[in-house]
């Protein structure tokens, strides 16, 4: 048995009933087969394999708090610090029903190599509960991020661990954990990001996933000769790595002609209005079926089935594993041509695998969605220098950054004899620095 096979038979065994952590772990492991036999008697005698799929630390615990009828709620509360090699934790915290302890490793362990690929210094961690923001008055937000930051505030700091926001956790949500941790501690520090302009935060924050992910497709396209003006392009989701990353590819030519939330999706033939759909998503909180009843010719179905759309471009923005193999035959056979992911593994590992084999361009979350952290990280340095960026050199330094990735990406896969695969190419290239730094330290 080989030390990648070793390692995720170990997986398996020491984490049962956690699929999507398996499900990443493998992925991961697999792609990352060739740089490990490269070097096994090396990573083996050190332990490398069993300290990277093990988090450091996980912080389990419970968030009670009042509803607006004076009825308490309990939910659970987390944070996976899951390696902290290069820098201090970094990832997101989500709110949302689905959230385990499974999906959180998951996500922090593909956040550890997201945050590697940016060249920042960022270790990687996640967070959230599975409380449900929505249908929440604010005041009932309010004591449920306060309970919840009244715990989180022993393990985090701008040194130690710097959660953001994620599914569920938006401006109004960072502000009432920014304003706990500061009220419980006494400090006015960067602890977390995704912050007020008013209060610590970075312009270009709210857009960076969006735009990061069209930067990292048009660098994408480029090296293969192609284009994005006139392009016909299918995003799922509507949130706001979906708004911005729609509007971005709009900016630049393309025609993105359907969007979609968790109850069914929209199809305008003449091009998504964005203004309108902002409106319905970030001012109304409504669902994209209210775009349909808004614009004429607009048509929403109920489910499933964004991917049938006939499209050149597929932007997968919403959830993880929301597109499977069936999805990715019809993609190509509608003549899909590029695919890259805003979303954190929304593609299925047969999918994954579908779209390698058949010579469609595939981007993989951990190195397309990789803008919305590396914002993150440019503005844990402008609250180090106590400086403000503008919008356009914040935008400059991210579109820089995605170039950066997707040349780590396409060199890392070239020198291991699988070009053009950006799955390995990702996974190599946020490993590489990541061991180098873990075998450095000794043994932690």
């Amino acid at each position: 048995m080989s030390y990648v096979e070793e390692i995720y038979e170990r997986v398996t065994l020491q984490n049962p009933g956690e699929p999507e952590f398996h499900q990443a772990a493998k992925e991961v492991l697999d792609s990352l087969k060739l740089v490990i036999d490269a070097n096994e008697e090396k990573y083996r005698s050190a332990g490398l394999l069993e300290r990277f799929v093990e988090p450091e630390r996980i912080i389990s615990f419970r968030v009670p708090w009042m509803d607006d009828q004076g009825k308490v709620h309990v939910n659970k509360g987390y944070r996976v610090q899951f390696n902290s090699s290069i820098g201090p934790y970094k990832g997101g915290l989500r709110f949302h029903p689905s959230v385990n302890q499974s999906v959180l490793k998951f996500l922090g362990f593909e956040q550890v190599l997201k945050n590697s690929l940016t060249g920042l210094p960022m270790g990687g961690g996640k967070g959230g509960s599975n409380f449900d923001p929505k249908g929440k008055s604010d005041a009932e937000v309010m004591r449920f991020c306060q309970s919840f930051m009244t715990e989180l505030y022993r393990h985090v700091g701008a040194n130690v661990d710097v959660p953001a926001g994620d599914i569920g956790v938006g401006g109004r949500e960072v502000g009432y954990l920014f304003g706990q941790y500061k009220r419980i501690t006494g400090l006015y520090e960067g602890v977390l990001t995704g912050k007020g302009l008013t209060f610590g935060g970075s312009l270009a924050r709210t857009e960076a996933t969006g735009y990061g992910l069209v930067y990292m497709l048009e660098e994408m396209l480029k090296h293969h000769g192609k284009e994005l003006e006139g392009k016909t392009v299918l995003v799922s989701g509507s949130g706001n790595v979906a708004i911005y990353a729609a509007q971005k590819a709009q900016s630049l030519g393309a025609k993105v002609v359907a969007m979609s939330d968790s109850n069914g999706y929209v199809y305008d033939k003449d091009g998504i209005k964005l203004d309108i759909m902002k409106e319905i998503k970030e001012v109304r909180r409504g669902r994209v079926k209210d775009y349909a009843d808004q614009v004429p010719g607009a048509v929403y179905t109920e489910g499933k089935g964004i991917w049938t759309i006939p499209c050149d471009i597929a932007l997968p923005c919403a959830t993880q594993n929301e597109l499977n193999l069936e999805d990715a035959k019809t993609l190509k056979s509608n003549g899909c041509f590029a695919v890259a992911e805003g979303a954190n593994m929304p593609s299925t590992r047969e999918a994954t695998d579908f779209f390698v084999e058949n010579g469609i361009l595939f981007m993989p979350g951990k190195a397309a969605n990789a803008g919305g952290v590396a914002v993150s990280g440019l503005e844990q340095s402008q609250n180090s220098l106590r400086l403000s960026w503008t919008f356009e050199e914040v935008d400059g330094r991210l579109k820089g950054i995605m170039a950066d990735i997707y040349a780590k990406a396409a060199d890392a896969a070239e020198r291991y004899g699988v070009k053009g695969n950006y799955v390995a190419g990702a996974n190599i290239a946020g490993f590489e620095k990541v061991a180098t730094a873990m075998m450095s330290q000794g043994i932690v």
